[in-house]
């Protein structure tokens, strides 16, 4: 039997411009969920096709020789996924599975693209769905217990490009801010051996990756087991050119953690500061203090290890000022890259319940559910002045001076990179005026004629 998985991307995802935006924010990668999954039915003797949709449009034309289509959804993907689903259901009448954070928070919506929907982790029924032993249309999948059983990915069935090999050492997180879903989809928390991680590095430098992703929520969170990798990866030769890692400030406490981390080359960290207003760091559950923050942005740079700035935008507590102050925080301690996310209330979270609750919700098209647009009303300030306030953020951040400035810090590739950024900052400015006067139904002038009726 063929199977092919993709995962989709939304119509704003796929245009050139956007494109050409994330090729100088980083490179391109692939979800492993479907890599895993596919490893598993690959070797149950089934074919496995993989296709990552962000980098490259999938034409559906060209798999409808497929048995099965297995969708992977979040929630701003989620339409897109729902038009493949149909044209492989209504025009090649092959069978169509849906699953991922969306589906899982909302099954009864994807049911009706899908003949079945997989709730949770789907790597120990994957064989019996796809062979027909699961009957049912909704089908729920328990955790998986021990992560040392799962397989690695399987890269060798991935038909889009790929720079950079991703691994999740764990899955979920310790802490529940109030706007995550991966806390929520991937419970409990649970993390691999080091020796498991390490098996997969070696697969990795032995394929010829260059660089790496830690795609865990948070890999620092046990501390000494992230030492523990970390040592093994240099003593055994692991150390990938650049390797990406998500963390919390509370890792710039143990410097003989930051000093690993140096010397094994996960260089580059993306920290959830969120705000520097204390009351919305603690609406959003984040547990920690300003303190935490700024001391975290002077041990990163002590120890040269690249901060990508995740900052949240449109918190209840937060005003124009708190935005601002947050950026200029990040130019302060020389973040690397700036993620200003505008607050996203996914289905399933505790955010989605309480906007959806005071009927705060003012846009329900998936689609720009990709903490780039506004879908809700803030507190202090109209929808379309906080969608100006991402692009102030982003202009203010993306400068040509601060390109000059990344040239004398990280070097060439980083100004270029940061150079590139500036430049899509100032068209997707210049692109977010022209669209919120022009009424042709578009997101933007969407928030604008909300914002001017109130």
């Amino acid at each position: 039997m063929k199977v092919v998985f993709v995962t989709p991307a939304a119509d704003i995802r796929r245009n050139s411009i956007y494109r050409i935006g994330g090729s100088f924010y980083g490179r391109s990668n692939s979800i492993t969920g479907p890599l895993i999954l596919g490893r598993i039915l690959k070797e149950a003797g089934h074919e496995v096709e993989v296709y990552e949709e962000l980098y490259q449009d999938l034409q559906p034309e060209n798999i409808k020789d497929a048995d099965v289509l297995c969708l992977y959804t979040m929630t701003s993907n989620a339409p897109r996924a729902y038009e493949l689903a149909n044209i492989f259901k209504e025009e090649y009448k092959k069978r169509v599975i849906i699953g991922g954070m969306h589906a899982s928070a909302l099954p009864e919506e994807a049911i009706k693209y899908a003949d079945q929907v997989v709730i949770g982790e789907a790597e120990n029924i994957i064989v019996d769905l796809i062979e027909g032993n699961v009957k049912g249309k909704i089908v729920y999948s328990p955790p998986v217990e021990d992560l040392d059983t799962i397989p690695f990915p399987d890269y060798s069935i991935l038909k889009t490009p790929c720079q950079v090999a991703n691994l999740m050492t764990s899955r979920g997180c310790p802490f529940e801010c109030i706007f995550c879903t991966t806390s929520r989809l991937f419970h409990p928390y649970r993390y691999r051996t080091p020796d498991n991680v390490i098996e997969e590095l070696e697969m990795y430098k032995k394929m010829g990756f260059k660089y790496v992703n830690f795609e865990d929520d948070n890999f620092t969170a046990n501390k000494n087991r992230a030492k523990e990798i970390l040592r093994k990866m240099i003593d055994n030769d692991l150390v990938f050119g650049e390797t990406f890692f998500f963390g919390r400030t509370d890792l710039a406490r143990d410097e003989e953690l930051l000093a690993l981390l140096r010397d094994a080359h996960l260089n580059r960290v993306l920290i959830g500061i969120e705000s520097l207003n204390q009351d919305s760091l603690d609406y959003i559950d984040k547990k920690q203090k300003i303190e935490d923050i700024e001391y975290c942005g002077e041990m990163l740079e002590k120890y040269k290890i690249r901060l990508i700035a995740s900052i949240v935008l449109g918190i209840d507590y937060d005003t124009k000022e708190d935005i601002r102050k947050a950026v200029e925080f990040s130019k302060k301690i020389n973040a690397y890259q700036l993620q200003p996310a505008i607050l996203t209330p996914y289905p399933g979270t505790p955010l989605y319940e309480q906007l959806e609750k005071e009927n705060r919700l003012l846009i329900k098209d998936w689609e720009y559910y990709d903490m780039m647009n506004v879908v809700f009303e803030p507190k202090n300030m109209t929808a379309w002045e906080l969608e100006a306030e991402f692009f102030k953020a982003v202009n203010e951040f993306y400068s040509f001076s601060g390109a000059m400035k990344m040239f004398k810090i990280f070097g060439f590739e980083a100004g270029m990179r940061r150079l590139g950024l500036w430049i899509a900052g100032k068209f997707g400015k210049t692109f977010f005026k022209k669209k919120s006067k022009k009424e042709d139904g578009n997101i933007y002038n969407e928030l604008y004629e909300l914002s001017f009726e109130s």
